[in-house]
């Protein structure tokens, strides 16, 4: 990706000259985050397992609320497949805090000791919530194994209107394109995902994502409308925090 060079601009005294290092580090470090990419996914999801998990008991839950016909027919494949569901997820969310991360989410994916894993539950159980719910789970797994189009295909195949799911599923995929080379293709879904739900939680971490591809490419403009956003939406969220360095950065290049 590109860095940013200040164009001979030179600063006026010690403190200014501090604030600029202090700008220029800073940006550094985002750029290596996006370099990095989805090996740095995982540390976020960690940070915030409780909302995500409580999204993820929500649609386990909406799929054993099945009436009528569906209670006799559906319900009990819904049912068979969240249990089986169980055993899978247990793997994934113990792989987001565990040191040897790969070999558990491989569990998680493929299953172990007789029980199914997500990619078993999204073959053996289509059409039920519970194997979209895999979908969503197998395309984060491989995304923190670093294997990128397994886990675009996967997110991509899960369809949630869930606002915190939902928009992560669609700035996961931003991120793996962003580890393809893919910036365009990145700046898109991370809209995407943005549009999806504005909330306190994923709206301005893919604002900041998105803002920082923006910048990175070189594309001013664009990268000081998603900043000032978070400055003006989100001042209080973790990225609202510290964006006033990164508005400067923009406008010294303007």
């Amino acid at each position: 990706m590109a860095t940013y060079k200040r164009r001979g601009y030179k600063p006026k005294n010690k403190e200014e000259e501090a604030q600029l290092e202090e700008m220029e580090s800073t940006t550094a470090e985002v750029f290596n985050t996006l370099d990095e990419g989805a090996s740095k996914t995982e540390e976020w999801v960690a940070r915030n397992q409780k909302y995500i998990f409580g999204s993820i008991v929500g649609l386990v839950i909406i799929a054993l609320g099945v009436l009528g016909y569906q209670q006799f027919i559906h319900a009990p494949k819904e049912t068979e497949a969240s249990n089986e569901m169980f055993f899978a997820q247990q793997y994934f969310d113990e792989a987001v805090n565990a040191i040897d991360k790969d070999s558990l989410f491989n569990i998680a994916l493929n299953g172990a000791n007789g029980k199914y894993g997500l990619l078993d539950i999204i073959d053996k159980y289509k059409g039920t919530k519970a194997a979209n719910l895999a979908e969503y789970s197998s395309g984060m797994a491989y995304l923190n194994m670093n294997k990128y189009e397994e886990a675009i295909a996967h997110l991509q195949n899960f369809k949630s209107d869930d606002p915190i799911l939902g928009a992560l599923a669609k700035g996961g995929i931003g991120d793996a394109f962003v580890q393809l080379n893919q910036a365009e293709d990145a700046l898109g879904y991370y809209e995407k995902a943005i549009a999806h739900n504005a909330n306190d939680f994923t709206t301005p971490r893919f604002l900041f994502k998105a803002g920082t591809l923006a910048l990175s490419s070189g594309d001013h403009k664009t990268a000081l409308k998603y900043f000032k956003r978070i400055k003006e939406e989100y001042p209080n969220s973790e990225e609202g925090r510290t964006i006033d360095i990164f508005i400067g950065k923009v406008e010294s290049v303007k």
